[in-house]
């Protein structure tokens, strides 16, 4: 098969367009974080008073997480919690 121009950068775009969406399994793998992240803070909660989901809140503790898992090479950044680079 003979590449063109108009071709490769329709594969290019093609590519470019596949990578707009995470997969089931990394969908997966981000509510299993959050969700561990929201439970650990529920069960340390010592008031017993209910905390309410706060996205903003997991992710500064998630960021410090990745970034543990990253510095003591256990996990990439994309194997901790899957992402689309813009």
């Amino acid at each position: 098969m003979q590449f063109t121009m108009y071709n490769l950068q329709f594969t290019i775009y093609n590519l470019q367009c596949i990578m707009t969406e995470l997969t089931q399994k990394q969908m997966e793998r981000q509510d299993l974080v959050d969700n561990a992240i929201f439970k650990l803070l529920q069960n340390l909660n010592p008031s017993g008073k209910e905390i309410d989901w706060d996205i903003d809140i997991i992710a500064e503790i998630r960021d410090s997480v990745k970034a543990w898992f990253e510095d003591n090479d256990i996990r990439t950044e994309e194997e901790f919690y899957p992402f689309i680079e813009n």
